[in-house]
């Protein structure tokens, strides 16, 4: 009988045995059908999302391939934040990006889609700050806005009633007879998101219904904030800042919106319009004190980072000081460097590779 139970015990722990050395031969087929799929199909890092974002990520890109010569030049595209997050959340593997270029927080629904699709190790890092500018050309007429002003001026409905402003004056006796024509981001964008946040509702939030009206009925609130107004007031330029740039140049009287890099590169032909009394420069924006004031980040997946040579190359360059720190060559690229207790902060995320959590969205 001891002899029987002993020899059952044997296949028992062969069975173990061969089931155990199964499941890290099915692991580590799974790892080099993953690796192959990224590092055989593409050697390239692909970088995809915002258009403001998109200059600084391509300043890093050219450095590191002039560091790096060993690696093949990244690829980075000029998307839209919310397109490129489509895209990057799509999934693992060669046919998916990297890295995601974005102008505002990826959205607790865009991080969920991520997991839901094997993106299961995203990390954050914040690169720099920006401003969301307003500016015209030299040749109009300066003037200076409020957030109440702006908002007051693109709502459907400002306030909760009918719009019937048709030039800045309409809006504000002290403002310019100008017809109001404002050339900005579509709704794909991540500028419009922060647009939306940073002018939108801060300028209905001035109106103390507005915050009543927020607690009783938050989708009639979101209504009266947030739409803006189709008739022609609002111009829709796609994705690309630069030809914002060249609308201005054209139509000095109309004012644009975007990142403060735009601005900082084409001061000899725009100038900034202040808001709320405050001009957007480096040190507005820096200290917050601008009203419209954004942090940019890029989102990388951890899993492309052991599968793509270079990649990890590549997130070292984009958080050494020499590139994002004050003085950096971002900086003069227009990149406004974030508090150095933020950057030593996003460095550790990066070298770490820690991935980002659902519940670190609501801090």
């Amino acid at each position: 009988m001891a002899r029987q139970k002993a020899g059952n015990w044997a296949v028992t722990r062969g069975k173990l045995v061969q089931a155990r050395r199964f499941g890290q031969f099915a692991l580590a087929a799974a790892t080099l059908a993953f690796l192959a799929g990224c590092s055989d199909s593409r050697t390239q890092i692909r970088i995809v999302g915002s258009s403001t974002v998109f200059p600084f990520t391509t300043a890093v890109a050219e450095n590191f391939s002039r560091n790096h010569p060993e690696f093949p030049a990244p690829i980075v595209e000029s998307t839209g934040t919310g397109g490129g997050i489509k895209l990057f959340c799509g999934g693992v593997g060669s046919r998916h990006p990297d890295i995601v270029n974005a102008s505002r927080r990826i959205k607790p629904s865009e991080l969920e889609d991520c997991a839901k699709n094997g993106a299961t190790e995203v990390v954050e890092i914040q690169v720099g700050i920006d401003g969301l500018v307003l500016a015209q050309g030299k040749g109009g007429t300066p003037f200076s806005l409020s957030l109440r002003d702006v908002y007051a001026a693109l709502a459907a409905e400002p306030f909760g009633k009918l719009q019937t402003a048709r030039t800045w004056q309409d809006v504000n006796p002290s403002l310019p007879a100008i017809r109001i024509e404002v050339i900005g981001p579509p709704p794909t964008s991540g500028t419009r998101d922060s647009f939306n946040e940073l002018y939108m509702l801060a300028g209905c939030n001035t109106d103390p219904s507005m915050k009543e009206l927020k607690k009783s009925d938050e989708s009639r609130y979101k209504t009266v904030c947030e739409k803006i107004r189709e008739d022609g007031a609002y111009v829709e330029a796609g994705e690309n800042d630069n030809l914002i740039v060249q609308k201005l140049a054209a139509n000095p009287n109309a004012i644009g919106a975007f990142g403060y890099s735009f601005l900082d590169a084409n001061l000899d032909t725009l100038r900034d319009v202040p808001i709320d009394g405050v001009q957007a420069d480096y040190d507005s924006i820096s200290n917050r004190t601008y009203p419209a004031a954004r942090p940019m980040f890029i989102y990388v997946k951890a899993q492309h980072v052991r599968a793509i040579r270079g990649l990890r190359e590549f997130l070292d360059e984009y958080t050494r000081e020499r590139a994002w720190g004050p003085g950096g060559y971002l900086q003069r690229r227009g990149l406004v460097a974030s508090p150095e207790d933020v950057r030593e902060a996003n460095h550790a995320r990066a070298s770490g590779l820690v991935p980002l959590k659902a519940e670190d969205l609501a801090k």
